[in-house]
């Protein structure tokens, strides 16, 4: 991505209290973007969102997707060039307790999102962030491509499948790529690893399971240790989610599809190899033991195929999964000694993006 493109756009987020929305809110604000949040407060505390101090830079608004008129009013109110959408209910354990706020989150939420955005004028890009959970999952040993068939066994995963199918509507009907000269706009969905970094604190999700033991020194409870994941740090999707807005806005009718962002095959791997290198990293007597009890499904193995990125969009992962880590550590290191975690984290960006280039 160039800094010039991205300079004095103005870009509208949903979820950037959330993990994800944070690391992006403050990579846009570093790119010299406006940026417009829309969201629910921080899902959990601490949160990214606050410990980052990321509003500084940002317009935040506090709003819920599912409330279809308001969002609407924001959009028109704030004229935003460029959208992505984030906001979400986002895990798999949390579905199975809450399935109807995770069906009107992550469907009409999605759909209200469209609907506001192709009836606001300024709006010519949309990003959709799904997940790599949106997939039929056949336990196959090699990686999805962008055309397999959506699935998904649980409330989490198959609304993430929705929304996919929601993406793929709209975009034949209201927002066809063939007609991109009649509404002038051009959506596109993306679906991501299992993303990790610093600043995640979400219930039920590895890392920050790890880090909340890791401080407390207690064991940590790893509930599938076998069970095989696309890893790959935060900012490597992010940066394909820039790169690909870029191009939307450039060529419209040519990069208007679903587009998978993972690591490379070799940081494929299970989560006993995250646990493991985790401890090693932390010391202190960091170590973990397997969960005994009783959990609901989910998948045991999970692979994206990133070859369509890597040829059409010229993007790569750049960071391995030790050096991810590395990232990781240093972060919540950072933080448990009370550091500047504004200024660390974009470091952190800095850092990538040097090492990009």
């Amino acid at each position: 991505m160039t800094n010039s493109f991205w300079r004095n756009k103005k870009v509208f987020i949903t979820g950037h209290t959330g993990f994800k929305g944070s690391w992006l809110s403050l990579w846009l604000q570093q790119l010299g973007a406006y940026v417009i949040g829309f969201s629910l407060e921080s899902p959990s505390e601490p949160n990214l969102f606050t410990v980052a101090n990321v509003a500084r830079g940002m317009q935040n608004i506090h709003g819920d997707i599912r409330n279809f008129a308001l969002l609407q009013q924001t959009l028109n109110t704030h004229h935003p060039d460029i959208v992505f959408h984030m906001a979400a209910q986002s895990l798999v354990q949390h579905s199975y307790e809450y399935p109807i706020e995770t069906y009107a989150t992550n469907v009409m939420g999605t759909a209200n999102l469209f609907e506001a955005a192709r009836h606001c004028p300024s709006v010519k890009v949309i990003v959709n962030v799904t997940s790599d959970k949106c997939y039929e999952n056949k336990e196959w040993d090699w990686g999805y491509r962008e055309h397999e068939p959506m699935g998904g066994y649980d409330p989490y995963s198959s609304s993430k499948a929705c929304a996919e199918l929601i993406t793929t509507a709209y975009r034949q009907s209201f927002l066809n790529p063939q007609t991109v000269d009649q509404h002038g706009k051009a959506l596109a969905s993306v679906r991501a690893g299992n993303v990790i970094g610093g600043g995640d604190w979400a219930k039920n999700r590895l890392i920050p399971d790890i880090i909340r033991a890791f401080i407390a020194n207690e064991s940590v409870l790893i509930r599938n240790p076998k069970a095989i994941r696309p890893w790959q740090h935060v900012l490597e999707p992010l940066a394909g989610y820039l790169l690909l807005a870029e191009k939307l806005w450039q060529h419209p009718a040519k990069f208007s599809e679903a587009w998978n962002f993972g690591p490379h095959e070799q940081d494929i791997q299970p989560v006993q190899f995250i646990a493991d290198r985790l401890t090693q990293r932390w010391g202190n007597g960091a170590h973990w033991i397997q969960d005994k009890n009783t959990f609901a499904h989910e998948a045991q193995t999970l692979k994206l195929d990133i070859a369509k990125a890597k040829n059409r969009l010229a993007w790569t992962p750049r960071m391995n999964l030790e050096k991810a880590l590395d990232y990781v550590a240093d972060w919540y290191r950072a933080w448990q000694q009370q550091q500047d975690m504004r200024k660390f984290t974009l470091t952190q960006i800095e850092q990538y993006i040097g090492d990009k280039q």
